[in-house]
């Protein structure tokens, strides 16, 4: 899947977090949610140049519609883009 900035994704799969702002600390299920990647934390600027670090979880969704700054760093594997 060859996925960009901007992409509409969809989370897959069964995919607890704890950081969702309205059940802090509480276990909320992501799956069948819809965001957007906004950037990919594979990619870093260091001193004016990009560099290409190892991340774990390298796209950054944004999730508008379950908190105005709910971001998560997720794996390709995890989503599917959106039509």
């Amino acid at each position: 899947m060859d996925l960009k900035i901007g992409d509409r994704v969809r989370v897959k799969d069964s995919l607890v977090v704890y950081h969702h702002p309205k059940n802090r600390n509480q276990p909320f299920d992501l799956q069948g949610n819809e965001g957007e990647i906004i950037k990919f934390a594979s990619q870093h600027i260091h001193n004016g140049e990009e560099v290409d670090i190892s991340a774990n979880f390298p796209i950054v969704v944004q999730f508008p519609e379950l908190g105005k700054r709910f971001r998560v760093h997720l794996r390709a594997d995890e989503l599917e883009t959106v039509s």
